[in-house]
């Protein structure tokens, strides 16, 4: 009897150890090589890294570009630790990546987007994708080009056969998400004027709030960003002409002057907003915010108030987009940060819903204009769609 309960056991966790390998597929590095050459290298100097998952059938002219995330690196001292890590040196990057959700090249699991050509861009610069500075220190060997190894990433992919796309987007999640939209007009005018190109910003409207303090401690840091990276050259020019570079980083003040159709996936209560601008450490010396931060079902009566306050404010900031059917939004109201990249979030029988709607579905109505989509969830806990994030008391570190 034991022996057959165990048999049992082994078999139920065979089915879903093969049900989690069959939501993904793993795909090799490319090194860019002749990146270097141009200067378009990681922190470290070593050449940037994408992984590729050629498109088939029908989807072999459209293209999916995904930026990493990773946050951002705001002095010498930050940018010094990540050197000796994937999101400073292409040298520490895994050789094979799993690709799910929107990556994933499985009918079933992505049915809109499987078959076509799609990237991930590792992200080892620090800025989004924004840094440019010549000059090297020749104690810290440091390199500041995100700025360059997008464009280097681009001339690569173009060469390979983005040139002839018929459809495109550029997405990417967290820091990444940022960069799809720092980017957006830019990927567009890289392809031909009759293809559909629009972009996706997975987690990536950070707002400019304020902190449980009162203090406004998001802008001063990205302040700092720019700074480093001398990255107000490679910003969105219709932002930089009217404000400073510093809010410029900010999606607010910049979503209503880009051009190309654009759409939001964002949880209103961002848990990286809520750990990193809501409650960063500098405003939570004495860790009254750890727990909650790391379950949403730990946070008592007074911070869930100043959460959904954060909500309010994260609203009033996303209300730049309009109504324009160009601009889209799946604002739910979970506990969480990145949902186009991980299955259980895409696109799966139990995953999170807008008006009975998944966000694979929502995306990808927009994209071929099926439908618009413009939904906003009601207040947390409303919707028992969510997969609400619990952190690992080892991952609740200030971030920023």
């Amino acid at each position: 009897m034991e022996n057959a309960r165990i048999s049992q056991w082994l078999i139920l966790l065979v089915c879903a150890l093969l049900l989690l390998i069959s939501e993904a597929s793993y795909v090799p590095i490319t090194i860019v090589q002749n990146a270097v050459a141009k200067g378009a290298v990681c922190l470290d100097g070593s050449p940037p890294a994408y992984h590729f998952d050629r498109g088939f059938g029908s989807g072999i002219n459209n293209w999916l570009v995904a930026f990493e995330g990773g946050g951002w690196c705001n002095n010498v001292t930050t940018c010094l630790a990540r050197k000796t890590n994937r999101l400073g040196s292409s040298k520490q990057m895994a050789k094979l990546i799993a690709f799910s959700g929107i990556l994933n090249n499985r009918e079933m699991f992505n049915p809109d987007f499987y078959n076509w050509n799609r990237i991930k861009v590792r992200y080892c610069d620090g800025s989004s994708f924004t840094g440019d500075v010549e000059a090297v220190n020749p104690v810290t060997k440091l390199h500041f080009r995100g700025g360059r190894i997008f464009n280097a990433v681009m001339e690569d992919l173009l060469a390979k056969g983005m040139k002839n796309a018929r459809n495109a987007i550029i997405s990417g999640c967290s820091a990444g998400g940022l960069t799809s939209v720092l980017h957006c007009d830019r990927f567009r005018a890289l392809l031909p004027r009759g293809a559909r190109v629009k972009c996706l910003s997975d987690a990536g409207y950070f707002i400019n709030g304020k902190d449980v303090l009162g203090e406004q401690h998001i802008e001063q840091y990205f302040s700092q960003v720019v700074a480093t990276h001398g990255s107000a050259r490679n910003l969105p020019q219709s932002c930089t002409s009217r404000l400073s570079p510093r809010l410029c980083f900010f999606p607010q003040y910049l979503v209503s002057r880009i051009t190309t159709p654009i759409f939001f996936v964002n949880a209103a209560y961002d848990s990286w907003q809520i750990k990193n601008i809501l409650a960063p450490g500098v405003a939570d010396p004495e860790g009254h915010w750890h727990s909650c931060k790391l379950d949403i079902n730990n946070c008592s009566p007074d911070q869930l108030d100043l959460m959904q306050g954060f909500r309010t404010e994260f609203l009033r900031a996303i209300t730049v987009l309009g109504n324009s059917s160009s601009k889209g939004m799946f604002i739910d109201s979970c506990y969480a940060h990145c949902q186009t990249e991980m299955q259980e979030t895409w696109l799966r029988s139990d995953s999170p819903e807008l008006k009975k709607t998944t966000i694979a579905k929502a995306v990808a109505d927009w994209f071929y204009e099926r439908r618009p989509f413009h939904q906003i969830d009601c207040p947390y806990p409303c919707n028992p769609t969510c997969h609400n994030r619990v952190f690992d008391p080892q991952d609740d570190h200030p971030g920023v």
